[in-house]
């Protein structure tokens, strides 16, 4: 403690400002481990003792999602288990710290934050007493806010770790084993279903919407997540949103509800409809998120529609309630804002894999009881000459789930080929395909079925079904926001 509060002093001296810089990180970093053992979680604003040494502690510019009381634990503690990429670390002033607390339940917006708790990256120093008989000053700041520190006429760059608190957080988290729980019909990852936000929402940054496969999680998203955070110019125009949605429903229905998703999500965070946040949304979607963040940059018609039934809407004869969902299922227009879409190992037209031993297998496990097949079901039941014949069985049979829409002859999904995003939106693609793979593809999804015409960029990797954990596939991703406009 008073190693830290004499070099504190000494910053102030150009002449000693480096060395006496240096000194109260390491001396503020031996402190910190003994407090931390002390008092690991429990920390609040105020004055303070611990271990004998009186402190004043003091929070600088934290998210106000954080309540207290916050459990912090030093950055270079915590192992990075959901990472493959870098630790993105910043050398500087003070100690890099993970800030944790639990999600707040007062407000609608507690609802968009992870239910696991709000985890902060911050940064902490000692600051010298103002008067001898005063307890020095721990502070906990938020770095990326204001990543220099005013000490009399020194400016002085801080340290921060922008992968520790996102590593603890999702270290926690029991999405994976959900995820594929989800798939087999379980209901808790769909209790859990929505948009979530990775950082504080700032209504001038454009929303960079994250959509993960099959049976999959936001999870799978950490080192890309990691590396836009520890990229100064990209976190300063973008904010990560992660999607968790359930993975057993059908292509079109999974669509519906990541657009009502967003929906909820923008109607907390914006409900007059005017920030600036609204447009330049990025998309960016891995294997069925893919597919899916495609049908959300897209203006159907009738085309799906007409690949299902035998009449215009207004012509089928069953509850009315009924066939407005199941049209609003098939028919749609792009979401608003979205100006670019990344397509990452996308099975635009099928995938072999739902019609293999295994995919006939997964057909019978997946849950497909979901509300917005029943609808159809119940449609198809009403008025049987309304459905195109190849499809009535499983309509009537509730027959349909994620696995079977992503078969190549299934007729809704091959009428859907054609769908392009419309102009306005850019889109790229980013697929595997590995060596010696016939045919050309990434072992789940072929080459042929990632690539799409008319493409701004198209990237292929020497990779498998998980390319877009991979560093080039990350460093292309992050070459293509920084063209966007």
């Amino acid at each position: 403690m008073d190693c830290a509060s004499a070099a504190w002093i000494a910053l102030d001296d150009p002449t000693t400002t480096r060395d006496a810089a240096v000194l109260a990180t390491r001396c503020t970093d031996s402190l910190l481990g003994e407090l931390l053992q002390e008092r690991h979680g429990e920390w609040v604003e105020g004055p303070t003792q611990i271990g004998g040494i009186e402190l004043n502690v003091e929070f600088r510019d934290l998210s106000p999602y954080l309540i207290e009381p916050l459990t912090l634990t030093r950055a270079r503690d915590i192992p990075l288990r959901t990472h493959v990429g870098p630790h993105v670390q910043h050398p500087g002033f003070g100690v890099p710290l993970s800030a944790i607390s639990r999600r707040c339940d007062d407000r609608a917006i507690c609802e968009l934050l992870p239910p696991e708790g709000v985890f902060r990256d911050v940064t902490a120093w000692i600051e010298a007493p103002a008067t001898h008989d005063a307890p020095a000053r721990l502070v906990i700041a938020n770095a990326l806010a204001s990543p220099t520190l005013a000490v009399g006429t020194q400016r002085i760059p801080l340290a921060y770790d922008t992968s520790a608190a996102f590593a603890q957080g999702s270290g926690t988290s029991k999405l994976p084993r959900l995820a594929v729980w989800g798939l087999l019909g379980g209901h808790e990852v769909g209790r859990r279903a929505g948009v979530y936000l990775l950082e504080d929402y700032d209504p001038r940054k454009h929303p960079l919407v994250m959509i993960h496969g099959l049976g999959s999680s936001p999870l799978t998203w950490a080192p890309l997540s990691d590396a836009v955070w520890g990229e100064a110019d990209l976190r300063a125009r973008f904010q990560v949103w992660h999607v968790v949605y359930q993975t057993n429903a059908p292509t079109l229905v999974a669509r519906r509800r990541v657009k009502e998703y967003l929906d909820e999500a923008w109607s907390v965070l914006d409900p007059e409809g005017d920030d600036d946040a609204r447009h330049g949304t990025v998309l960016i979607g891995h294997s069925l998120g893919g597919v899916i963040s495609r049908l959300l940059c897209v203006d159907t018609g009738d085309v799906l529609w007409n690949a299902a039934f035998t009449v215009p809407p207004q012509r089928v004869r069953a509850d009315a309630v009924d066939v407005a969902s199941v049209a609003d299922t098939f028919r749609f227009t792009p979401y608003p804002g979205v100006t670019r879409a990344i397509f990452i190992a996308s099975p635009h037209r099928g995938s072999p894999s739902a019609a293999s031993w295994f995919g006939r297998l997964a057909r019978v496990l997946v849950g497909r009881r979901t509300p917005e097949l029943q609808a159809l079901k119940r449609v198809a039941d009403a008025d049987p000459d309304a459905v195109r014949p190849e499809l009535l069985e499983f309509y009537q049979q509730a027959r349909l789930n994620s696995i079977s829409t992503l078969q190549v002859m299934q007729p809704v999904r091959a009428a859907g080929e054609s769908l392009m995003p419309v102009p306005g939106i850019a889109y790229h693609t980013i697929a595997g395909s590995q060596r010696g793979q016939i045919p050309p593809g990434d072992g789940v999804v072929p080459l042929e079925s990632a690539l799409l015409p008319g493409a701004a960029s198209t990237r292929v990797l020497d990779a498998g079904h998980d390319v877009h954990m991979q560093p080039e596939a990350i460093s292309e991703v992050l070459r293509i926001l920084r063209e966007a406009p």
